[in-house]
């Protein structure tokens, strides 16, 4: 075939490059373990591993970076397949039979692909997509933590179920008890956390599984079957529980973990209790609450869950609670208010394990299994790539999720809009998540619908924003300890990797074609319903355009999504919100939409909690409303813009009853009609993230050491600082006057200085007034050494004398800050003439006065 290929083969093979560096590469991520002969060839095993995947499962256990613990069946797959089926071994043979060609370090090339009956083709497949994610058979990754946090190694896992009936909300007896806050002193610690970052710390590394070393156990240890202490837990995905306090025998007060690196933000929940006793009410008391309202107050229960129920009856979260109370610890520590939540229950089994939950859990790991499932759906696959967005601080892969038809031609794809969609910035906010599983379950399916708006739109979706702090069970903050909802401005890539890269996706996509829509999915905890927080247009072209997409979502959902909830006003504290900045970037249709943690007061409907199966509803209702918001037939769009141009001018003659608006209420500003959104605690960012407001603060502090100087006595008028002034720059002159050669008679004058300085306030009135004594020939000399001279008139034969000495040595240089003087010395000035001070010399005293001084230009060099 090639006789000099030939030749070289009886040769020694020199070693491949690509081959030495990938087995350096993948030995030392610890994902080869074999010996090195046992590589087979480039072609070969690329067909292999095309037809013998090995499932990968996400592990569980998380000790290392890289431990991902694949199916026991595949243990020997970890990359290269040690049992082939034997049409893969006849393919292999017939690739052999290149292996002239294969076999040469000249020729070697791991882009070579097969034909349908096993040759090589001298053909490049097409590269990978840059950020391309893994594919489905590949290893997702296990999430990582900081190193601070300790992790248990159990995994937990919660069934998906509806309840048959409508849970009502609870009807308040006005008997409730209010409990006592006890603390530690009255009662027995039975579950702490020690290793929880505080705020004066901030986050530094992450790890899969967190902290090293032996997982302590943190709960008491029982004294026997006879002891009915219940057993505390919330070291897994999701779990907040800082301490649980035993007061008696069934009642316990419970400590929620702040955020992360932060002292806020208390209200998400979610923890563990072992070892229950059926017949028992147990009460439950959490003491650390921050927030003055809550919807605990208007009937909303707490999220229960059996485990026995869900092996033996399919049973999942369901609301369960008596006694429910929202109210005031009075024991606070006086830094701020904080509020207590109390209520009871009767678990439904012995010995049984339990959670609860301020709301159905969605945990990163939760949205990794669904992304798996849809990457190894060969349907699904074809219009949804998945790819990486960023990195977290703590390493962790924020997804981003491309959705649409393919088009038939390069001008049909280049028409198409975008819609951007995003939840979970807030992590606490879980109800997020599942409305976003509802909208990808639609568009992902089969309906008629979803493969029309798959047609028309292309879909960004970023279904996690912040999945470090879901992970930690953070309930607003990333582990910067700031709100990301209020950084999608910021010029910090590195301490908010997830708004920034977010917001700069979505600039690059608005320069290549018109994003239609934006809408970031989060959940309130003071208000019941669903609603939109969208941004005012004052441009009447576009007016009261952006309210439609909201009252058409009311009328497609009108037992769970509320018009009069929704606002359009745009707060100077909210500029750094992902509404309002998309908002400004030039998206029109720009929305925040809240979904409470309680339930619905409309319809159908009211007074009920939402379930996972309400919430996933909105989704499929956000695209239905899509479809009519974009129907050709503008028939719906032009009726609702009726109708909110009746609905504002009823506002508008509610807020002004006494005006006459007659013709003109149209002028009226929408932003003051509207009332401010009563939504987060966190309206307002907190600053840089914690690790920089530390350096931060040491700067300031070095700076202060260095450049402190001593305070001076102030100057209290003019003529002081003219005085100021004189001896200053006497002293200089002093100093050039001792080093020239032909002014000897000043040097022994300078000589008695400090006999005229003590009197210079007394000696140079004379000046201030303008009243000039003449000086004898003697004096002017400098021939009487024992008469000390007025400093003005020293200043002024020392400034004349440089000045003629300045001249000589150097021809053409002229000083630039000297008294303007007559040319007749013995000549006195007019008596209300003041001396004229070159004004770069004379410093300003005065507010508003800019000096004439010629800096060198500044360059200050600005993020873009």
């Amino acid at each position: 075939m090639f006789p000099a290929l030939e030749t070289e083969l009886k040769q020694k093979i020199l070693p491949d490059p690509y081959e030495d560096f990938m087995y350096h590469h993948l030995q030392y991520y610890g994902y080869f373990k074999a010996q090195r002969g046992s590589l087979p060839n480039s072609a070969t095993h690329q067909h292999v591993w095309k037809n013998n995947n090995p499932r990968y499962l996400l592990s569980g256990s998380l000790g290392k970076r890289d431990d991902l613990i694949l199916d026991p069946l595949q243990k020997e797959k970890r990359l290269w397949p040690s049992c082939l089926s034997s049409a893969v071994h006849r393919q292999m043979e017939a690739v052999n039979r290149d292996s002239l060609m294969l076999s040469s370090p000249l020729l070697k090339s791991r882009q070579l692909l097969h034909d349908e009956f096993g040759k090589v083709n001298l053909r490049l497949r097409e590269p990978r997509g840059l950020f391309a994610f893994f594919s489905g058979s590949g290893p997702l990754q296990a999430p990582r933590w900081p190193v601070e946090c300790e992790v248990i190694k159990e995994n937990i896992h919660h069934i998906e179920w509806v309840p048959p009936q409508p849970e009502h909300f609870y009807q308040p007896t006005g008997s409730e008890k209010i409990p006592e806050i006890v603390g530690e002193e009255g009662g027995t610690v039975v579950y702490q956390l020690d290793s929880v970052p505080t705020e004066d710390s901030y986050f530094t590394r992450s790890r899969v599984g967190g902290k090293r070393g032996v997982i302590k156990e943190l709960a008491v240890t029982l004294q026997g079957p006879e002891d009915n202490t219940l057993l505390f837990e919330s070291r897994f995905e999701s779990g907040n529980l800082q301490k649980a306090v035993r007061v008696d025998t069934y009642t316990y007060e419970l400590t929620l973990r702040t955020d992360l690196y932060t002292r806020k933000h208390t209200q998400w929940f979610y923890f563990r209790v072992q070892n229950t006793r059926k017949d028992a009410t147990y009460r439950f008391t959490i003491v650390n609450l921050l927030k003055p309202k809550s919807l605990y107050t208007v009937g909303m229960k707490p999220l229960f869950y059996s485990q026995l129920d869900a092996k033996t009856h399919s049973i999942g979260w369901r609301r369960e609670g008596d006694e429910i109370k929202y109210y005031r610890n009075n024991s606070d520590d006086g830094q701020q208010p904080l509020y207590c939540l109390t209520w009871t229950i009767q678990f439904p089994h012995d010995q049984d394990t339990c959670f609860f939950a301020h709301f159905y859990p969605y945990t990163y790991t939760d949205l990794q299994c669904y992304l798996l499932s849809v990457t190894n759906n060969p349907v699904q696959s074809q219009f949804c790539k998945l790819r990486t967005l960023c990195q977290s601080l703590a390493g962790n892969t924020v997804y981003l999720l491309t959705i649409t038809n393919p088009a038939r031609t390069p001008q049909e794809a280049a028409a198409k809009k975008a819609v951007v969609l995003s939840a979970r910035v807030h992590p606490g906010e879980s109800n997020g998540s599942w409305i976003m599983k509802g909208f990808l379950d639609f568009i992902l399916s089969k309906s008629p619908d979803a493969q029309l708006l798959r047609d028309t739109f292309i879909f960004k979706v970023v279904p996690m924003l912040n999945p470090d702090g879901v992970i930690v069970g953070n309930y607003r903050c990333s582990l910067a300890g700031r709100d990301l909802n209020r950084h999608y401005k910021t010029i910090l890539k590195e301490s908010f990797p997830c708004v920034w890269h977010t917001r700069n996706m979505i600039k690059r996509l608005l320069e290549e074609r018109e994003v239609l829509l934006y809408c970031d999915f989060h959940g309130h905890s003071r208000k019941n319903n669903i609603f939109l927080y969208g941004c005012n247009n004052n441009d009447r072209k576009f007016w009261l355009h952006e309210r439609v997409f909201p009252l058409m979502l009311s009328r497609n959902a009108p037992d769970k999504f509320s018009f009069h909830s929704c606002n359009f006003k745009v707060q100077k504290c909210k500029e750094g919100t992902g509404r309002v900045v998309m908002w400004r970037m030039g998206i029109l249709n720009s929305y925040t939409m809240e979904s409470t943690f309680g339930g619905s007061t409309l319809g159908n409907k009211r007074d009920t909690h939402f379930t996972t199966e309400d919430l996933k509803s909105l989704g499929y209702h956000v695209c239905d409303t899509l479809l009519d918001f974009c129907d050709p037939d503008r028939t719906k769009f032009m009726q609702c813009l009726a109708e909110l141009k009746a609905l504002l001018q009823q506002e508008i003659h509610k807020k002004f009853k006494d005006t006459d608006l007659e013709g003109s209420w149209s002028d009226i500003s929408l932003s003051d009609i509207e009332s401010s959104t009563s939504g987060s605690d966190s309206s307002l960012s907190d600053g840089l993230p914690v690790h920089l407001l530390n350096i931060a603060n040491e700067l300031n502090q070095k700076k202060k050491k260095m450049y402190k100087k001593k305070k001076r006595k102030p100057l209290q008028s003019r003529k002081q600082r003219n005085i100021q002034y004189q001896k200053n720059k006497l002293m200089q002159e002093s100093e050039l006057t001792e080093e020239a050669p032909g002014m000897a008679g000043f040097a022994s004058t300078l000589q008695k200085q400090p006999a005229f300085l003590k009197n210079s306030k007394n000696t140079s009135s004379s000046m201030m007034k303008n009243e000039k004594p003449r000086l004898s020939e003697s004096q002017a000399n400098g021939r009487d050494r024992g008469t000390s001279l007025d400093p003005s008139e020293m200043t002024t034969l020392m400034l004349t004398k440089n000045k003629e000495r300045m001249q000589r040595e150097k021809p053409g240089f002229a000083v630039s800050c000297s008294l303007k003087r007559s040319t007749n010395s013995s000549q006195e000035p007019a008596p209300d003439m003041k001396p004229n001070w070159s004004r770069n010399r004379y410093p300003a005293t005065k507010r508003g006065h800019t000096a004439t001084v010629a800096y060198p230009s500044l360059h200050i060099y600005t993020y873009p």
